[in-house]
């Protein structure tokens, strides 16, 4: 098992950091790491999602949403091939702040027989996908922060 974890303090609250999140139809306007997000942010759903790393390779995975709490919590698990040979589970905690902040942890763990052998290959750009997203999703948050809710 590998994981990578990166944190991010975001200037709005969990509710409009959820709703940005969420909103995976705007994901497109913002976001340089995952150019899009198709699906429902439900548990049990189905998505499809492209990922852009910096200097690699475009990739689409057909991962499951395993967990959707509202304004806390949106996790899936998707797989490289066949389960077992390379599963990653991609979180995303929304964390309320006493400030009215709202901390954002993004991480992922990586389970299968694929992992060690890869991990090198993957480990730095994804961290910096990782990175990339975070930036440009609390700069989304903060331009959404006094937009209505549709």
């Amino acid at each position: 098992m590998r994981a990578i974890q990166t944190t991010a303090v975001l200037d709005v609250t969990p509710d409009i950091a959820w709703r940005v999140l969420t909103d995976f139809a705007d994901h497109a306007e913002w976001n340089p790491f995952m150019r899009s997000i198709e699906g429902q942010p439900t548990e049990g759903a189905r998505l499809t999602v492209r990922l852009t790393p910096p200097g690699g390779r475009a990739m689409t995975f057909r991962p499951t949403v395993t967990a959707a709490d509202p304004d806390r919590l949106l996790e899936w698990l998707g797989h490289l091939g066949v389960p077992g040979l390379f599963d990653g589970r991609h979180r995303f905690e929304l964390e309320p702040l006493p400030s009215g902040q709202t901390r954002l942890t993004h991480s992922e763990t990586f389970r299968g027989l694929l992992v060690r052998p890869l991990w090198r290959s993957i480990a730095e750009p994804t961290t910096a996908g990782f990175e990339q997203f975070n930036a440009a999703f609390a700069d989304r948050c903060l331009a959404v922060k006094d937009q209505p809710a549709t």
